[in-house]
């Protein structure tokens, strides 16, 4: 394996971070049963299909891109006087006292996995896997949930309406009261000002990777697939490949294309959001705002289904291709939606569209597999 040799700018590389991924890049591999056949149209590009294996990233727990936000936030757990575990209701400025004992909170997510010491808070409103689930009970005791309760974490359940679901401030002034520190991690890590500096990172070391991989035409992945459900993720490799043009003066295209999860808001409050997360990791990097723009933030809403969590035909289809012709277990609510985008693009012209405009006539095709399979059993009753 190789390790990660890129030179990060200065103000990057003086940012605090914690490992807790493996020593060497999580790997890339292609997808060759995916990709289009050579010469499956004669007017069209040659297409190749790749997956980065975040979810083979960690030795610890089941992995995932949790680990990687993680990184650059453990080192403010465990600093003497935190700057930024603050809850959103209750703003920066408020006096957090220093402690070895500290217990991280965290809110529902996957990111609650990869947390020690913890106090996961779930909202049961918050998806529809609970409501579409056959057996209740045992989607409660399963998947992430029971992942959490091994390693140790006190799993708290809030019922749809309890005040606690929008506002866990309460809950950390009660652990204060019983002389606990608490540091909170919200949901996804997005809100979290370092969330996005993890995939800032990934990004620098997907460019490192290209480089090793010796890929065909542009020589660089042109189109790449990733979840986006609470944004910080997308909106971290925004900041991290914005970095890089700006390093390298690179002009050539690349398509980051976010694969939205849940039908909850609207496209355009999701761009918003990934933009000002891009932003933020932006300026701890060393970007100006103004070097990332709207323009720069693509997401695609035709894949989020019925739900955030409910397993439609599409989503299950992704899963069970996937599985059979590549051998790679995705999740039901991220990644599986990730991969039936991908081949959508793939199959339906969008891939070769984009190759077109930009005069490519071999599209290298990225898809980020963000980890999840924890969930999976969750939905035995649906798989």
């Amino acid at each position: 394996m190789i390790k990660m040799t890129f030179q990060l700018p200065e103000k990057f590389a003086q940012i605090p971070r914690y490992q807790l991924l493996y020593s060497h890049p999580s790997p890339i591999h292609p997808l060759k049963s995916l990709a289009p056949p050579p010469g499956h149209h004669p007017n069209h590009p040659k297409i190749s299909i790749f997956a980065k294996r975040e979810d083979q990233s960690s030795p610890l727990a089941c992995s995932g891109n949790k680990y990687r936000k993680l990184e650059y936030i453990v080192p403010d757990i465990l600093s003497d006087v935190p700057k930024y575990g603050y809850h959103e209701h209750h703003p920066p400025g408020e006096k957090i006292f220093p402690s070895a004992d500290r217990q991280p909170c965290s809110s529902q997510k996957a990111q609650s996995k990869a947390t020690t010491l913890a106090l996961v808070l779930l909202h049961c409103g918050t998806g529809g896997g609970l409501r579409t689930a056959s057996d209740k009970g045992s989607f409660l005791r399963t998947g992430n949930v029971q992942i959490n309760r091994l390693l140790g974490a006190d799993v708290q359940v809030f019922e749809e309406g309890d005040p606690v679901a929008d506002d866990a401030h309460p809950v950390l002034e009660r652990l204060r009261g019983q002389g606990e520190i608490p540091y909170w991690i919200p949901g996804g890590a997005s809100l979290h000002p370092l969330g996005g500096l993890g995939y800032a990172r990934a990004a620098a070391e997907i460019a490192e990777q290209e480089q090793t991989l010796q890929l065909e035409g542009s020589g660089r992945f042109d189109v790449i697939f990733v979840a986006c459900g609470s944004g910080s993720t997308h909106g971290g490799l925004i900041a991290g490949f914005k970095m890089l043009d700006k390093m390298g003066g690179s002009t050539a295209p690349r398509k980051l294309m976010g694969i939205l999860n849940s039908p909850t808001k609207p496209r355009v409050y999701h761009e918003e959001r990934v933009l000002t997360f891009a932003r933020r990791a932006g300026a701890f990097i060393g970007l100006e705002e103004d070097n990332i723009g709207k323009e720069d933030v693509w997401l695609e809403d035709g894949f989020v289904g019925t739900g955030y969590g409910i397993l439609d035909e599409h989503t299950s289809l992704a899963l069970e291709r996937m599985a059979q012709m590549e051998g790679v277990i995705l999740d039901p609510v991220y990644t599986a939606k990730v991969a039936s985008a991908m081949m959508y693009w793939v199959q339906e012209k969008g891939v070769t569209e984009y190759a077109e405009e930009h005069g490519l006539k071999h599209v290298n095709v990225l898809f980020i597999h963000t980890g999840g399979q924890a969930a999976l059993g969750a939905y035995a009753d649906r798989l």
